[in-house]
C-alpha cells in the first residue's frame, strides 16, 4: 500500500506536466484506476450486509479531486470496464467480472465516474474562494452523496427491502468510516497541492 501511495504521489507531482500531452492523460488514467483497483483490495467484510467496507470510495474522490472532472471521470469507466473484462481490480469478496457489476455493489461502483467527476468540478469551484482544504472537505462531501444515493437505491431495489433496512444495510454502518475517508481525502489533496506549487 505504501509503495502504491508513493507511486501514485510521484504521478501527482508530475501531472500538471502530464495532463498536457495525450500519452500523459493515458498514463494517469492507468495509473488511477489501479490506485482504485488497490484501495478496493483494502477490504472488510459485514456480518449483516453484503456490502464491504474498502477505501474505494476515498481512492475515487481523491482521483477526481487531483484529475479534474473529465480525467476522473475516464479513469473511473476504466476501472468499471478492467472489472468488467474480468482483471482483478474489484474487492477481493467477490465473484468479480460482469458478476460483480450485476451484484449487490453495482450502484456503488456505477455511481464512481460521477462521484468522481463531480468531485474534481466540486473542488475547483470551491477553492476560488476558500482554502484548499475546506474545498476538498465540500467536494468529497458532495461527491460522496451519489455514491450512497445510487449504491443504496440499486441494493434496496435487487433485495426488495424497505428504507430501514437499506439504511442499516447500506449507509448508516459506512457513515463514520466515510468521515475519516473524507478528512484523508481533503487532507491528501491539500497537502499536494501546496507541494506542486512549491
Amino acid at each position: 500500500m505504501q509503495s502504491a501511495t508513493s507511486s501514485q504521489l510521484g504521478l501527482t507531482h508530475r501531472s500538471g506536466s502530464l495532463q498536457e500531452s495525450l500519452s500523459g492523460k493515458v498514463i494517469l488514467t492507468v495509473a488511477a484506476s489501479a490506485f482504485v483497483a488497490i484501495c478496493a483490495h483494502i477490504s472488510l467484510p459485514l456480518p449483516f450486509t453484503p456490502v464491504p467496507l474498502t477505501l474505494q470510495n476515498f481512492a475515487v474522490i481523491l482521483v477526481g479531486m487531483l484529475l479534474g472532472p473529465v480525467a476522473g471521470f475516464s479513469a473511473m469507466v476504466l476501472y468499471l470496464a478492467e472489472g468488467a473484462m474480468g482483471l482483478p481490480v474489484f474487492t477481493p469478496h467477490s465473484v468479480g467480472g460482469v458478476a460483480h457489476l450485476l451484484g449487490p455493489n453495482a450502484g456503488y461502483l456505477f455511481s464512481y465516474p460521477l462521484a468522481a467527476a463531480t468531485a474534481g468540478w466540486a473542488v475547483r469551484v470551491m477553492q476560488r474562494i476558500t482554502t484548499r482544504f475546506r474545498a476538498g472537505l465540500v467536494a468529497a462531501t458532495v461527491a460522496s452523496a451519489p455514491i450512497f444515493l445510487l449504491g443504496a437505491g440499486w441494493l434496496a431495489h435487487l433485495l426488495h427491502i424497505g428504507t430501514a433496512a437499506t439504511w442499516t444495510m447500506a449507509i448508516a454502518p459506512f457513515l463514520p468510516g466515510e468521515v475519516v475517508k473524507i478528512t484523508a481525502a481533503a487532507g491528501i489533496f491539500s497537502s499536494l497541492q501546496r507541494w506542486r506549487q512549491s
